[in-house]
C-alpha cells in the first residue's frame, strides 16, 4: 500500500529505531524497540523506520515484532532499510510481512567519492543497480522508497537521472540525504528545487529529505527543503543518530506548528489556516523524548530546544517579570503543548494494584502480568519512602524495572561503607541465570568506584567507564535519582540506566544493566552497518 498524501501536509518519517540506534551506546533490545515504536504510534508519526533486518537476527526480530504489534490498519507505515541487493530486500520483505502497511527503503550511493572509493562502481553500474533493485522491491510491496546516498555531494545531472530511473522502476518516495551534514540551507533548498524542475516524473513520487547535524544545520536545511517542495521529513527523537545526530523531530514539528502562518503558503494554504501541517500529537513529544533518552542512555542537554530542562525556564529577573504578567512576552509556545505539565500526586501508599494498572494505561504503558507485578512492587516500595508519587516517578519505575536488557547478571546485594575518615568499601553479590552467586568486595576512591571495582572482579569483562551521569526525577529531598552510564568494550559503547531513591543502588544497577548489554552483544556477534558494510553486487538475472 502506498502513502501518497496531498501536497499540503508534511509526512513525518521517524528513524529513531534505525539511524538513531546507530548512535554510539544507543543499542536497544527488541522489547525496548517495541516500547519506543508504540510511543511513536501514539505520537502520530506517519512512517516508522523500524530497522535494518539483514543486519542481524535481532534486527530482523525487532522489525517483525513492530510490524505485527504496531503496523495495524490504523497505525503507521512500518519501513525496513535494505541496501540495493536482493538478499537485503528479501530480508526486509519477510520482516515486514505482518504489517498492514509495509515499506521497503533501499539505497545506493551516487556521489563520485562514494562510488569510487566505497562501491568501486561506475555511474552506469550504479544506475542499473538502482533501477533493478527498486523494481525488485516493488515485487514485494507497492510502497518503495529509494535513497541516493550522499545526494548532497552528487553530480546534479547524474542524480536527476538516477531519480528518474528509480521512479520509473516503481519508487513512490525518493529521499534526498545530506549524508555527511555538509550542505547549507540555501544549497539544500536549491537541491530540492533542482530535482522538482529537472526530474520529469517527479510528480509520481513524494520528495523526502534525510540529513545529519554535523554543522548544526539539519533542522534549518529541512525547513528550507519544505519551502522548495519536500513533503516527507526523516528525523529522530531528540535528534539522536550517528556523529552529531539527525534532524530533531521535536524541533521540526514545533517549528511547523508555531510558525504555521509562515509555512502555510509554501504548501498552498492560506497564511491564516490553523490546520496542522503534520499529523503529530504534540502533547506526546515530551514523553517520547524522555522515553528515548532513558532507554538509549543519551541525556538531553538542558538548553536543548523544545525538550531541554531549561526550554521553559526563566532565570532573568526581567524575563520572569514579563512572563508573570503575560507568558507571551518571552514564550512562543506553551509547555503543555508538548505534554510538559506540572507534577501531580496521582497515587499513594494506600493505592491498590488496579489503580496502579489504570494509571499506567493512562500514561500509555501496556504491561503484561509479570511486568505489572514487578513495577507494582517497586511502586509500593517507593510509596513507603516518599510522601507523594508523581507521574514522572511512575515513568522512572517502568523504565527502570521493565524496560531493561535481558539479564545475565542479576543484582542480589550491594552494601557500602564510606565517610570522610573511612576508606570507601563495597560488597556486591550477583546471580547468574543458572543460580550461581558471585560475591566480592573492593575498596575505591568513593562508594560508586568501590562498587564498580567489586563488580569488575566477579564478572571479569574488561571495559572502560566513559560517562557517569546522575539527575533527579523530581524535586525534593526524597526524589528518585536516575543514573545513566556508558562503558566501552573493544571500540563499542554500551549504556545502562537505573532509578532509585538510593543513588548508590541506582549506580550499581545501571552498571549491571550496561554489562548485560555488553554481554548480549558479545554473544550475538557482529552486526552489519548499512552504510559502512558494502554489500556484494546484486545478481542480475537474464
Amino acid at each position: 500500500m502506498s502513502t501518497q498524501p496531498s501536497q499540503d501536509r508534511i509526512l513525518i518519517f521517524d528513524t529513531t529505531l534505525r539511524d538513531g540506534e546507530q548512535s554510539p551506546g544507543a543499542t536497544l533490545n527488541v522489547d525496548e524497540k517495541l516500547t519506543i515504536a508504540r510511543q511513536l504510534a501514539r505520537l502520530g508519526v506517519d512512517i516508522i523506520e523500524a530497522g535494518f533486518p539483514f543486519a542481524s537476527a535481532g534486527d530482523f526480530e525487532a522489525v517483525n515484532k513492530i510490524a505485527q504489534a504496531v503496523g495495524t490498519d490504523d497505525g503507521p507505515v512500518i519501513c525496513a532499510l535494505a541496501r540495493a541487493t536482493k538478499q537485503d530486500i528479501e530480508a526486509a520483505a519477510k520482516a515486514l510481512a505482518p504489517a498492514a502497511k509495509g515499506r521497503i527503503h533501499t539505497f545506493i550511493a551516487t556521489s563520485d567519492i562514494h562510488m569510487q572509493h566505497k562501491l568501486r562502481k561506475t555511474r552506469s553500474e550504479v544506475l542499473a543497480i538502482a533501477s533493478e533493485m527498486v523494481a525488485y522491491a516493488k515485487s514485494f510491496t507497492d510502497d518503495v522508497e529509494f535513497s541516493p546516498e550522499d545526494a548532497g555531494r552528487s553530480d546534479p545531472d547524474f542524480l536527476y537521472h538516477v531519480l528518474e530511473r528509480a521512479i520509473a522502476a516503481g519508487a513512490t518516495t525518493v529521499n534526498i540525504p545530506d549524508t555527511v551534514g555538509y550542505l547549507a540551507p540555501q544549497e539544500f533548498g536549491g537541491l530540492i528545487r533542482g530535482i522538482k524542475e529537472n526530474v520529469p516524473n517527479i510528480d509520481q513520487a513524494i520528495i523526502s529529505v534525510h540529513g545529519h547535524n554535523d554543522l548544526g544545520l539539519a533542522v534549518a536545511n529541512f525547513l528550507e527543503a519544505v519551502k522548495n517542495g519536500a513533503r516527507q521529513l526523516e528525523c529522530t527523537i531528540n535528534g539522536i543518530g550517528e556523529r552529531a545526530g539527525n534532524a530533531a523531530l521535536e524541533e521540526l514539528v514545533m517549528a511547523l506548528h508555531v510558525r504555521r502562518s509562515y509555512y502555510n503558503p509554501f504548501l498552498g494554504r492560506s497564511p491564516e489556516s490553523q490546520a496542522p501541517l503534520t499529523n503529530i500529537d504534540t502533547r506526546q513529544i515530551y514523553k517520547a523524548s524522555r522515553l528515548v533518552s532513558n532507554l538509549t542512555g543519551m541525556f538531553v542537554q538542558p538548553n536543548k530546544a523544545i525538550v531541554g530542562a531549561n526550554a521553559f525556564s526563566h532565570e532573568s529577573g526581567i524575563h520572569q517579570d514579563g512572563v508573570l504578567k503575560n507568558r507571551l512576552t518571552y514564550e512562543i509556545m506553551d509547555a503543555e503543548s508538548i505534554g510538559l505539565n506540572d507534577n501531580q500526586i496521582v497515587l499513594g501508599k494506600h493505592s491498590g494494584r488496579n489503580a496502579f494498572r489504570t494509571r499506567l494505561s493512562e500514561l500509555g504503558h501496556d504491561l503484561n502480568e509479570q511486568e505489572l507485578n514487578r513495577a507494582f512492587l517497586r511502586f509500593k516500595e517507593l510509596a513507603d519512602k516518599k510522601k507523594s508519587v508523581t507521574d514522572w516517578d511512575i515513568e522512572a519505575i517502568v523504565n527502570d524495572e521493565v524496560q531493561q536488557a535481558p539479564e545475565h547478571f542479576h543484582l542480589e546485594l550491594v552494601q557500602v561503607s564510606c565517610g570522610d575518615h573511612a576508606r570507601p568499601t563495597a560488597t556486591v553479590t550477583l546471580r547468574t541465570p543458572d543460580g550461581e552467586e558471585l560475591m566480592d568486595a573492593a575498596i575505591g576512591t568513593g562508594p560508586v568506584d568501590a562498587v564498580y571495582r567489586a563488580i569488575n572482579r566477579v564478572v571479569n569483562i574488561p571495559n572502560e567507564l566513559i560517562e557517569f551521569s546522575v539527575q533527579s526525577v523530581t524535586a525534593g529531598i526524597d526524589a528518585m535519582g536516575e543514573v545513566t552510564i556508558r562503558i566501552r568494550h573493544e571500540g563499542r559503547v554500551f549504556s545502562g540506566h537505573a532509578a532509585n531513591t538510593d543513588i548508590v543502588v541506582a549506580s550499581t544497577q545501571a552498571y549491571v544493566n550496561a554489562l548485560n548489554r555488553l554481554y548480549a552483544a558479545v554473544q550475538q556477534g557482529n552486526v552489519l552497518h548499512p552504510q559502512r558494510d558494502v554489500a556484494p553486487a546484486p545478481v542480475t538475472t537474464n
